[in-house]
């Protein structure tokens, strides 16, 4: 009788795939498809007098995964759970024991951080008991979000309107960006000015005194640094220096080292990919999944490129250290290889997986950019780029730094020339790279001489909007949220119009700050505290360490906080009255105005006479491309879950639907619409024609 195959249950089809080519035939590896028990959508789910207790129910439309899992670990000769190696992997690991009647004592759980053969067979080898305080530290930030978001959003709808949604780290993201607003909006210029001098050295040559000129700013004064606050001080300088002589006051050679940056974290990973690919955070947490959970590479087979994608830690194995360096002195020579110490920055950081790197750097992103989408190729080459930098050697600058005094005036004036690139052979940052900038060669004493001297008005800037960069930036050097939240916080605040997104700026809508200032800062301040919100997180992650039971914080927050501030809300809060904003129509049921009003999924036109009129309609967002069946117009929709999706507007009479938004240009191949995918225009029909958008533009 042939042995019974072992079990492997992953979270997604193409993680199973992957790890399936690597086990073999003798196992079985299916997926769970994420969380397959929760807490209820449709009620608390948590038992408040009794030591809150969660009511986990199994997830809606899940039954045919959970009967199919159920059967299969049945047969089984032994079962693994090989779920993401974070907290949430761990909770879902406990969650499968549950259901599959496993005894979470037994060596049933595997981990890795990248999925390549040696890792998965490793994992396999060395499976451990599930690990009861990284599941209690889950529960405990799932039941905290579940209480804050289920208890306060109520209020919002009493005193606001319904649709609205408050949480325990949206509410502190919110205010962040509400106060920048209120900032750059109370912020008020101050004039200054500056002065510089363009200057060179004394040569009868026009030519040589184009090439050896130089700009000098205007720095201190008698000594002192000089600070120019209106024309009327300007023009006196201006007047102080002029007739007089420009000489070599001070010289002084320096050498300046550019260190490289740490490997990535998830959120230095999303706001590098964020300023250098104009990836959005969740966008690039979608990529960096596919590229962690296995792509198809020539020769290869599936095959994990990245290992796992959440972290915190800047911490690398001294393998990849060791594989990386001899990488470095192989393809750059010896003078290459640094010596780099990094420490992580966030004082939460938890340090339990590997920074971001390369699973493989025998598969670098150009021997492989065939086998990769170009999003994940250009991620791809960014991970491998910075991970590989990280173990070079600083870029050197060398230079001199020069004073020159006119009078009791000193302007001062820098140069520096890149003499060793170091680890910018590999990477380059965020900003434009330095450019030489070398100055001609001078002689303290020297005179020179004057070509043009510049005065000009400038005011101070207010601060800028947050970018998705940087405020995920500061929400991690804050201690707020966690790698996995980031990305997902950016989206629900701007899915619920809390905050617009221009170009690359958040700004808080009259929404976001009626919430923040109405409700949330005067009666729930500690929750939309940075501070609070940080120490939170602490407690959270002491949970995790197995030093104090989730319990204990959950009540320190719901009875020792909450509760009261529910109360105080309910009671003192007056209903807030939106002025409504009208569309210029008028009802065709009634006849009053038609106003904006926002329902659970998006906004909708209805009738302000409700709830005598309940007429409503949706706003229709035209792409000004007709339908291929019956000629009417191609609308923007969202679906009930807010997916966006583009439909003919003729509907239900025409059911035409498209997933990406079309242009009203046929395809040369077959007649169907063209539709964009990033930078290019795909056959909507199955004929796989594709062209890069400038092409038709």
């Amino acid at each position: 009788m042939a042995k019974a195959k072992d079990l492997v249950i992953v979270e997604s089809p193409s993680k199973a795939k992957t790890i399936g080519k690597f086990l073999g035939s003798r196992y079985n590896v299916m997926a769970s498809y994420g969380h397959l028990r929760d807490l209820p959508k449709s009620r608390l789910g948590v038992d408040l007098e009794n030591n809150f207790e969660p009511k986990y129910i199994n997830v809606r439309g899940r039954a045919d995964i959970i009967n199919g899992l159920k059967k299969a670990a049945k047969a089984a000769g032994k079962v693994y759970l090989a779920t993401d190696p974070d907290r949430e992997g761990e909770a879902i690991a406990w969650h499968l024991c549950n259901l599959l009647s496993i005894d979470p004592e037994e060596a049933n759980r595997v981990v890795f951080s990248e999925i390549t053969k040696s890792a998965v067979a490793e994992g396999i080898k060395s499976s451990r008991k599930i690990d009861m305080n990284l599941v209690d530290s889950q529960q405990g930030r799932r039941i905290l979000d579940r209480i804050a978001g289920y208890q306060i959003s109520p209020v919002l709808w009493k005193k606001i309107g319904r649709g609205l949604s408050a949480g325990r780290v949206q509410s502190a993201a919110l205010k962040m960006i509400c106060d920048r607003e209120k900032e750059i909006e109370d912020f008020i210029p101050q004039e200054y000015w500056n002065i510089s001098a363009d200057l060179t050295k004394l040569s009868d040559s026009a030519a040589q005194r184009k090439k050896d000129k130089f700009t000098a700013v205007l720095a201190e004064c008698a000594g002192k640094k000089l600070k120019i606050e209106d024309k009327q001080s300007a023009d006196k300088i201006l007047a102080d220096l002029e007739g007089k002589a420009y000489t070599v006051a001070k010289l002084e050679p320096y050498r300046t080292l550019k260190r490289p940056y740490a490997p990535y974290t998830t959120s230095t990973m999303q706001q590098d990919a964020s300023v250098k690919l104009r990836f959005t955070p969740s966008r690039t947490m979608t990529i960096a999944q596919q590229l962690y959970q296995g792509v198809t590479v020539k020769g290869h087979g599936s095959t994990g490129l990245i290992t796992y994608m959440r972290t915190d830690s800047v911490r690398i194995s001294d393998e990849a250290d060791a594989a990386c360096k001899k990488l470095i002195e192989e393809q750059y020579g010896k003078t290459y290889v640094g010596n780099n110490k990094f420490k992580n920055k966030s004082p939460n950081s938890q340090d339990a997986h590997e920074a971001i790197r390369p699973a493989s750097l025998e598969l670098d992103p150009e021997s492989i950019k065939d086998s990769l989408t170009a999003e994940q190729y250009k991620l791809y080459k960014l991970i491998w780029s910075r991970f590989v930098a990280s173990r070079m050697k600083p870029a050197v600058y060398e230079g001199n730094s020069v004073e020159i005094a006119n009078g009791d005036y000193i302007f001062k004036a820098k140069g520096s020339t890149l003499t060793f690139d170091g680890y910018m052979k590999v990477y380059s940052d965020n900003a434009k790279e330095e450019k030489d900038s070398k100055l001609p060669p001078l002689a303290v004493g020297e005179e020179l001489a004057l070509l043009e001297l510049l005065s000009e008005q400038k005011f101070t800037q207010p601060p800028s909007r947050y970018t998705e960069a940087s405020l995920i930036k500061e929400m991690e050097e804050n201690g707020i949220g966690r790698p996995s939240t980031y990305a997902t916080i950016v989206n629900t605040l701007t899915e619920k119009k809390y905050v617009a997104k221009e170009k690359n700026s958040l700004s808080s809508t009259d929404l976001g700050e009626l919430i923040t200032y109405s409700i949330m800062d005067p009666y729930f301040n500690k929750l939309v505290d940075v501070g609070f919100t940080a120490e939170m997180e602490k407690r959270l992650d002491e949970v995790g360490d197995g030093e104090i039971p989730w319990q204990e914080v959950v009540d320190g927050f719901y009875n020792g906080y909450l509760k009261g501030e529910l109360d105080r809300a309910n009671e003192e809060i007056e209903k807030i009255v939106i002025e409504p904003e009208y569309t210029g129509e008028d009802c065709p049921n009634c006849g009053k105005p038609l106003v904006k009003k926002r329902g659970r999924f998006n906004e909708f036109i209805g009738c302000s006479g409700y709830p005598d009129c309940r007429f409503t309609k949706n706003i229709v967002v035209g792409t000004g491309v007709e339908c291929p069946k019956c000629g009417n117009e191609i609308v923007v929709k969202r679906s009930r879950k807010g997916k966006t999706f583009y439909g003919c507007s003729g509907y239900p009479d025409c059911d035409q639907v498209f997933w990406y938004r079309p242009v009203q240009k046929p395809c040369p191949r077959c007649g169907s619409l063209l539709v964009q995918r990033g930078k290019r225009l795909v056959c909507s029909g199955d004929c796989g024609y594709s062209e890069n958008r400038s092409e038709s533009e």
